[in-house]
Parts: structure tokens; C-alpha cells; sequence
């Protein structure tokens, strides 16, 4: 992980508000000479004085922590993304519709061809699912119920509640999911 120079991140966004590092300094209630030292990196803040100074800018505390991130390593094209293929169980499919796993949601599709199913048993997992059937028509057990969910249909799964999905009829579905935090 690379280190987050949070006196740069400062002084870039007082710059960008024309505010000179003197006004900052009032604003905040520091001297300016302990200013100038946190934008060089070579004097640390309490989180009281970044607090201070993040309000006197008029952002959010967390914006001095968060990397830049270049647009393409959030973007997933439709012939790159991660897949899984089942062929024991039908040709099932999961494919990974997120970049990767690293953030705090995951989300997917699954495409389930008839006669397919998620797992033989019903299974259950930490995070909570939100799922929607995109085409087609699916069974999912959920604890001890089989609920049918048709085209257009949504459901919330809550945590550590048992599941699977089945299509035990005559035309492929394909099921877009959401799940926090990530399990794939």
C-alpha cells in the first residue's frame, strides 16, 4: 500500500480554494508554523487538528486518506471479467461483475442454465445479499421455504441465512446479486 502524504493532500486542497497557508492557519487555530511543517511531512497532526482543518476547508475528514484511483481499474468490459463455469452441475456460471474483491460489496451474476443449481445443499454465509432475477424464473430456498422469483423480482437475503438458487425450469436465468462484504 502506498503511504498517504496527508500534509500534501492539505496543501493541495487549500490551493485549490485559494486560501493561503497564513488564512488556513488562523481558520484552524495553529500557528503557521506548525502548518507549514504538516504540509512538508515532517511534523504529524493529532486528528483533532486534521478535524480542525478539514472543517475549516469545508470537506469531509476522510478525503485526506483516500488514494486516487485511476478510472480503469474501476471499470469492468463484459469479454474481461472473472468467471466461473460449473460444468457438473449444468454449465452454471458465475461471473464477477466488480473489479475485484478488495472493497467492502461484491457484485455478480449468475446465470443458471436449466436443471441447474447454486450448491446441492443449502448454504449460508456472513454478509447480506440483495439479488434480482434479470431473465428467467428461479426457485431460491431460503431456510426451510422455496419462494419462486420471477423476472423483475427482487430479494434481500440476511446474513447467515441458509440459501440456495435452482432453476429446475426450461429457460436459462440469470440472476444479478449483490453481496457485503465480499465472498465470492
Amino acid at each position: 500500500m502506498d503511504d498517504i502524504n496527508v500534509g500534501k493532500k492539505i496543501s493541495e486542497y487549500r490551493k485549490s480554494k485559494n486560501i493561503t497557508a497564513a488564512q488556513l492557519a488562523k481558520m484552524a487555530g495553529v500557528t503557521p508554523s506548525l502548518l507549514s511543517q504538516i504540509e512538508k511531512g515532517t511534523a504529524n497532526p493529532s486528528i483533532n487538528t486534521l478535524k480542525i482543518i478539514s472543517k475549516s476547508l469545508d470537506i469531509p475528514l476522510f478525503t485526506f486518506f483516500v488514494t486516487q484511483v485511476e478510472t480503469d481499474q474501476l471499470i469492468v468490459r463484459s469479454d474481461k471479467r472473472k468467471k466461473m463455469i460449473f460444468p457438473q452441475n449444468n454449465n452454471l456460471s458465475y461471473e464477477l461483475l466488480s473489479p475485484n474483491l478488495n472493497g467492502t460489496i461484491e457484485f455478480a451474476l449468475i446465470t443458471l442454465t436449466t436443471d441447474s443449481q447454486s450448491s446441492n445443499e443449502i448454504m449460508s454465509h456472513e454478509g447480506e445479499e440483495v439479488a434480482y432475477v434479470i431473465t428467467g424464473k428461479v426457485n431460491i430456498h431460503l431456510n426451510e421455504e422455496v419462494i419462486i422469483l420471477n423476472e423483475g423480482d427482487s430479494i434481500k437475503i440476511l446474513p447467515h441465512m441458509k440459501h440456495k438458487w435452482e432453476n429446475p425450469y426450461d429457460k436459462d436465468a440469470r440472476v444479478i446479486f449483490a453481496i457485503t462484504p465480499p465472498s465470492f
